[in-house]
């Protein structure tokens, strides 16, 4: 299994980024993709995740409105459009995968299985 983030940089307060994530080794049927990120000092937390087979979507209460996860079936691929970017949501994102997950598991870390490498992004003028 691979998950290959990318997408981060550098954006000012009120910006917009995208980061994507391309899926391998997976067996796409019943998978969900997600993000993760890490501030800082903080723990790892939840940020969006679409499964596949449904293209059901999972958000994060504090990035709700402002950030849109979606799939590409034919790249598999997923991204993230980030889109009115606030400092605090500057972090190392990053992408994840499970099976059997549900909207009441999708925020526990420990539910998903396979992770990728981090992207940074950092909001910051």
């Amino acid at each position: 299994v691979q998950l290959q983030a990318s997408g981060g940089g550098l954006v000012q307060p009120g910006g917009s980024l995208r980061l994507s994530c391309a899926a391998s080794g997976l067996t796409f049927n019943s998978i969900t993709i997600g993000w993760f990120r890490q501030a800082p000092g903080k723990e790892r937390e939840f940020v969006a995740g679409i499964r596949w087979s449904s293209g059901n979507r999972y958000y994060a209460n504090s990035v709700k409105g402002r950030f849109t996860i979606s799939k590409d079936v034919a790249a598999r691929t997923v991204f993230l459009q980030m889109s009115s970017l606030k400092p605090e949501d500057t972090a190392v994102y990053y992408c994840t995968a499970a099976f059997g997950l549900i909207a009441s598991t999708v925020t526990d870390r420990d539910r998903w299985s396979f992770w990728g490498q981090g992207t940074l992004v950092t909001v910051s003028s």
